[in-house]
Protein backbone atom coordinates (compact mmCIF):
# COMPACT_ATOMS: atom_id res chain seq x y z
CA UNK A 1 0.00 0.00 0.00
CA UNK A 2 1.32 3.44 -0.93
CA UNK A 3 1.93 5.56 2.15
CA UNK A 4 0.66 9.16 2.39
CA UNK A 5 3.30 11.90 2.07
CA UNK A 6 5.15 12.89 5.23
CA UNK A 7 3.47 16.29 5.49
CA UNK A 8 0.07 14.58 5.47
CA UNK A 9 1.25 12.23 8.23
CA UNK A 10 2.29 15.22 10.33
CA UNK A 11 -1.18 16.75 9.89
CA UNK A 12 -2.77 13.42 10.81
CA UNK A 13 -0.64 13.18 13.97
CA UNK A 14 -1.45 16.75 15.02
CA UNK A 15 -5.15 16.14 14.38
CA UNK A 16 -5.01 12.96 16.46
CA UNK A 17 -3.14 14.59 19.35
CA UNK A 18 -5.69 17.44 19.42
CA UNK A 19 -8.50 14.91 19.69
CA UNK A 20 -6.47 13.18 22.39
CA UNK A 21 -6.39 16.49 24.27
CA UNK A 22 -10.19 16.68 24.11
CA UNK A 23 -10.34 13.05 25.20
CA UNK A 24 -8.51 14.05 28.39
CA UNK A 25 -11.39 16.41 29.14
CA UNK A 26 -13.90 13.59 28.62
CA UNK A 27 -11.91 11.18 30.78
CA UNK A 28 -11.53 13.57 33.72
CA UNK A 29 -14.91 15.32 33.62
CA UNK A 30 -17.44 12.74 32.44
CA UNK A 31 -17.36 10.65 35.67
CA UNK A 32 -17.84 13.85 37.71
CA UNK A 33 -20.73 14.95 35.49
CA UNK A 34 -22.39 11.54 35.90
CA UNK A 35 -21.89 11.53 39.68
CA UNK A 36 -23.44 15.00 39.93
CA UNK A 37 -26.37 13.86 37.79
CA UNK A 38 -26.93 10.72 39.90
CA UNK A 39 -26.70 12.76 43.11
CA UNK A 40 -29.31 15.20 41.78
CA UNK A 41 -31.61 12.33 40.75
CA UNK A 42 -31.23 10.71 44.19
CA UNK A 43 -32.05 13.94 46.03
CA UNK A 44 -35.06 14.50 43.75
CA UNK A 45 -36.32 10.95 44.36
CA UNK A 46 -35.92 11.40 48.13
CA UNK A 47 -37.66 14.79 47.92
CA UNK A 48 -34.63 16.55 49.40
CA UNK A 49 -33.71 20.16 48.58
CA UNK A 50 -31.72 20.43 45.35
CA UNK A 51 -28.24 21.76 45.98
CA UNK A 52 -27.04 24.73 43.93
CA UNK A 53 -23.77 23.81 42.23
CA UNK A 54 -21.53 25.70 39.79
CA UNK A 55 -22.02 24.93 36.12
CA UNK A 56 -19.83 21.98 35.18
CA UNK A 57 -19.70 20.20 31.82
CA UNK A 58 -17.19 19.34 29.10
CA UNK A 59 -16.85 23.02 28.11
CA UNK A 60 -17.28 24.89 31.41
CA UNK A 61 -15.17 25.75 33.33
CA UNK A 62 -12.09 26.26 31.16
CA UNK A 63 -9.01 24.10 31.74
CA UNK A 64 -7.77 24.40 35.33
CA UNK A 65 -4.82 23.12 37.31
CA UNK A 66 -6.14 20.14 39.31
CA UNK A 67 -4.22 21.35 42.38
CA UNK A 68 -4.55 25.15 42.66
CA UNK A 69 -7.46 25.46 40.17
CA UNK A 70 -5.79 28.37 38.36
CA UNK A 71 -6.68 28.77 34.68
CA UNK A 72 -4.29 27.16 32.20
CA UNK A 73 -3.13 29.50 29.43
CA UNK A 74 -3.96 28.49 25.87
CA UNK A 75 -0.29 27.99 24.97
CA UNK A 76 0.13 25.67 27.96
CA UNK A 77 -2.86 23.71 26.69
CA UNK A 78 -1.32 22.82 23.33
CA UNK A 79 -1.22 19.03 22.92
CA UNK A 80 2.12 17.57 24.10
CA UNK A 81 3.93 20.91 23.70
CA UNK A 82 2.23 22.55 26.70
CA UNK A 83 3.04 19.71 29.08
CA UNK A 84 6.68 19.41 28.02
CA UNK A 85 7.16 23.20 27.94
CA UNK A 86 6.28 23.34 31.65
CA UNK A 87 8.08 20.05 32.44
CA UNK A 88 4.81 18.56 33.62
CA UNK A 89 4.19 21.25 36.26
CA UNK A 90 1.62 23.99 36.74
CA UNK A 91 2.86 27.45 35.74
CA UNK A 92 1.38 28.97 38.93
CA UNK A 93 1.70 26.50 41.85
CA UNK A 94 4.41 24.29 40.29
CA UNK A 95 2.33 21.25 41.21
CA UNK A 96 2.80 18.08 39.17
CA UNK A 97 0.43 17.65 36.21
CA UNK A 98 -0.40 13.99 35.64
CA UNK A 99 1.50 12.10 32.96
CA UNK A 100 -1.92 10.93 31.77
CA UNK A 101 -2.39 14.11 29.75
CA UNK A 102 0.55 13.80 27.34
CA UNK A 103 0.13 10.02 27.16
CA UNK A 104 -3.49 10.31 26.00
CA UNK A 105 -2.55 13.05 23.51
CA UNK A 106 0.31 10.91 22.20
CA UNK A 107 -2.00 7.89 21.97
CA UNK A 108 -4.51 9.91 19.95
CA UNK A 109 -1.77 10.84 17.48
CA UNK A 110 -0.33 7.33 17.26
CA UNK A 111 -3.77 5.77 16.74
CA UNK A 112 -4.45 8.27 13.93
CA UNK A 113 -1.16 7.33 12.25
CA UNK A 114 -1.77 3.59 12.71
CA UNK A 115 -5.21 3.77 11.11
CA UNK A 116 -3.84 5.91 8.25
CA UNK A 117 -1.09 3.34 7.59
CA UNK A 118 -3.45 0.37 7.78
CA UNK A 119 -6.66 1.70 6.24
CA UNK A 120 -5.76 4.95 4.50
CA UNK A 121 -7.76 8.17 4.83
CA UNK A 122 -11.45 7.57 4.19
CA UNK A 123 -14.87 7.90 5.85
CA UNK A 124 -14.54 4.28 7.04
CA UNK A 125 -11.19 5.13 8.65
CA UNK A 126 -12.80 8.01 10.55
CA UNK A 127 -15.40 5.60 11.94
CA UNK A 128 -12.67 3.19 13.07
CA UNK A 129 -10.66 6.04 14.58
CA UNK A 130 -13.69 7.29 16.53
CA UNK A 131 -14.21 3.76 17.84
CA UNK A 132 -10.56 3.52 18.93
CA UNK A 133 -10.75 6.87 20.74
CA UNK A 134 -13.94 5.79 22.50
CA UNK A 135 -12.24 2.57 23.60
CA UNK A 136 -9.30 4.62 24.90
CA UNK A 137 -11.63 6.83 26.94
CA UNK A 138 -13.51 3.80 28.30
CA UNK A 139 -10.27 2.03 29.24
CA UNK A 140 -8.92 4.97 31.26
CA UNK A 141 -12.27 5.82 32.88
CA UNK A 142 -12.77 2.20 33.94
CA UNK A 143 -9.20 1.99 35.25
CA UNK A 144 -9.68 5.14 37.33
CA UNK A 145 -13.29 4.80 38.49
CA UNK A 146 -14.55 1.25 37.71
CA UNK A 147 -17.19 2.83 35.47
CA UNK A 148 -18.05 2.06 31.85
CA UNK A 149 -20.64 4.79 31.16
CA UNK A 150 -23.66 3.96 29.00
CA UNK A 151 -23.21 7.35 27.35
CA UNK A 152 -20.08 5.89 25.69
CA UNK A 153 -20.75 2.15 25.39
CA UNK A 154 -24.22 2.38 23.82
CA UNK A 155 -23.30 4.91 21.08
CA UNK A 156 -20.25 2.74 20.38
CA UNK A 157 -22.56 -0.24 19.82
CA UNK A 158 -24.92 1.66 17.50
CA UNK A 159 -21.98 3.21 15.63
CA UNK A 160 -20.66 -0.32 15.00
CA UNK A 161 -23.95 -1.39 13.43
CA UNK A 162 -24.04 1.82 11.37
CA UNK A 163 -20.46 1.20 10.21
CA UNK A 164 -21.43 -2.26 8.96
CA UNK A 165 -24.56 -0.89 7.25
CA UNK A 166 -22.63 1.85 5.43
CA UNK A 167 -19.34 0.12 4.57
CA UNK A 168 -19.82 -3.66 4.97
CA UNK A 169 -23.55 -4.44 4.56
CA UNK A 170 -22.72 -8.12 4.01
CA UNK A 171 -21.46 -8.14 7.65
CA UNK A 172 -24.60 -6.64 9.18
CA UNK A 173 -26.18 -9.93 10.27
CA UNK A 174 -22.87 -11.06 11.78
CA UNK A 175 -22.64 -7.74 13.63
CA UNK A 176 -26.15 -8.08 15.08
CA UNK A 177 -25.38 -11.62 16.24
CA UNK A 178 -22.04 -10.39 17.59
CA UNK A 179 -23.74 -7.67 19.64
CA UNK A 180 -26.26 -10.10 21.11
CA UNK A 181 -23.67 -12.83 21.63
CA UNK A 182 -21.14 -10.49 23.25
CA UNK A 183 -23.67 -9.31 25.81
CA UNK A 184 -25.02 -12.77 26.55
CA UNK A 185 -21.55 -14.32 26.89
CA UNK A 186 -20.42 -12.06 29.71
CA UNK A 187 -23.92 -11.95 31.21
CA UNK A 188 -23.78 -15.75 31.47
CA UNK A 189 -20.28 -15.67 33.00
CA UNK A 190 -21.47 -13.02 35.48
CA UNK A 191 -24.38 -15.11 36.72
CA UNK A 192 -22.43 -18.38 36.77
CA UNK A 193 -19.72 -16.76 38.89
CA UNK A 194 -22.31 -15.18 41.18
CA UNK A 195 -24.13 -18.49 41.68
CA UNK A 196 -20.88 -20.30 42.49
CA UNK A 197 -19.28 -17.66 44.73
CA UNK A 198 -22.04 -15.28 45.79
CA UNK A 199 -19.95 -12.41 44.45
CA UNK A 200 -20.23 -10.20 41.37
CA UNK A 201 -17.16 -10.71 39.19
CA UNK A 202 -17.82 -7.85 36.73
CA UNK A 203 -20.24 -5.05 35.96
CA UNK A 204 -22.95 -4.66 33.36
CA UNK A 205 -20.78 -2.13 31.54
CA UNK A 206 -18.47 -4.99 30.53
CA UNK A 207 -21.41 -6.79 28.89
CA UNK A 208 -22.27 -3.67 26.88
CA UNK A 209 -18.66 -3.08 25.88
CA UNK A 210 -18.26 -6.62 24.52
CA UNK A 211 -21.63 -6.23 22.75
CA UNK A 212 -20.32 -3.05 21.11
CA UNK A 213 -17.14 -4.82 19.99
CA UNK A 214 -19.27 -7.66 18.63
CA UNK A 215 -21.18 -5.09 16.56
CA UNK A 216 -17.95 -3.68 15.14
CA UNK A 217 -16.24 -6.99 14.43
CA UNK A 218 -18.95 -9.62 14.03
CA UNK A 219 -19.64 -12.73 16.07
CA UNK A 220 -16.63 -14.66 14.70
CA UNK A 221 -14.23 -12.33 16.55
CA UNK A 222 -15.79 -12.87 19.98
CA UNK A 223 -13.51 -15.82 20.89
CA UNK A 224 -10.40 -13.84 19.91
CA UNK A 225 -11.59 -10.79 21.86
CA UNK A 226 -12.14 -12.89 24.97
CA UNK A 227 -8.85 -14.74 24.54
CA UNK A 228 -6.81 -11.53 24.28
CA UNK A 229 -8.65 -9.67 27.05
CA UNK A 230 -8.74 -12.58 29.49
CA UNK A 231 -5.09 -13.44 28.78
CA UNK A 232 -3.95 -9.87 29.35
CA UNK A 233 -6.10 -9.60 32.46
CA UNK A 234 -4.65 -12.79 33.90
CA UNK A 235 -1.03 -11.80 33.19
CA UNK A 236 -1.35 -8.26 34.54
CA UNK A 237 -3.45 -9.42 37.49
CA UNK A 238 -0.84 -11.98 38.53
CA UNK A 239 2.01 -9.49 38.11
CA UNK A 240 0.12 -6.89 40.16
CA UNK A 241 -0.47 -9.42 42.95
CA UNK A 242 3.19 -10.43 43.02
CA UNK A 243 4.85 -7.03 42.57
CA UNK A 244 2.36 -4.80 44.39
CA UNK A 245 1.24 -6.42 47.66
CA UNK A 246 -1.09 -3.48 48.45
CA UNK A 247 -3.22 -4.49 45.46
CA UNK A 248 -3.76 -8.06 46.66
CA UNK A 249 -7.45 -8.78 46.82
CA UNK A 250 -8.31 -5.49 45.09
CA UNK A 251 -10.77 -5.69 42.16
CA UNK A 252 -9.26 -5.42 38.70
CA UNK A 253 -11.36 -3.63 36.05
CA UNK A 254 -11.94 -5.72 32.93
CA UNK A 255 -12.81 -2.80 30.64
CA UNK A 256 -9.19 -1.79 29.86
CA UNK A 257 -8.37 -5.33 28.68
CA UNK A 258 -11.50 -5.51 26.53
CA UNK A 259 -10.54 -2.14 25.04
CA UNK A 260 -7.01 -3.31 24.21
CA UNK A 261 -8.44 -6.45 22.61
CA UNK A 262 -10.81 -4.23 20.64
CA UNK A 263 -7.94 -2.09 19.33
CA UNK A 264 -5.98 -5.16 18.28
CA UNK A 265 -8.92 -6.72 16.45
CA UNK A 266 -10.05 -3.45 14.83
CA UNK A 267 -6.56 -2.66 13.56
CA UNK A 268 -5.01 -6.03 12.71
CA UNK A 269 -7.66 -8.62 13.53
CA UNK A 270 -7.92 -10.04 10.01
CA UNK A 271 -4.12 -10.31 9.79
CA UNK A 272 -4.00 -12.15 13.13
CA UNK A 273 -6.64 -14.63 11.98
CA UNK A 274 -4.85 -15.16 8.65
CA UNK A 275 -1.55 -15.72 10.48
CA UNK A 276 -3.15 -18.26 12.81
CA UNK A 277 -4.76 -20.12 9.91
CA UNK A 278 -1.41 -20.22 8.10
CA UNK A 279 0.08 -22.01 11.11
CA UNK A 280 -2.61 -24.66 11.29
Amino acid sequence: MKLPPWDMLIIVFIFGSCLGSFLNVVITRLPVILMNQWRLEARTALELPVESTPRFNLAVPSSLCPRCESSIAWHDNLPLIGWFKRCGRCAVCKGIISLQYPLIELSGGILALAITFLHGISPASLFIYAACLTLLALAVIDFRTYLLPDILTLPLLWAGLLYQLLFQPYMLSSAVIGAMGGYLLLWSVFWLFKLLTGKEGMGYGDFKLLAALGAWLGWSFLPLLLLISAGLGAIIGILAQVLLPRLRGAPLPFGPFLSIAGWVCLLIGNELVAFYLSLV
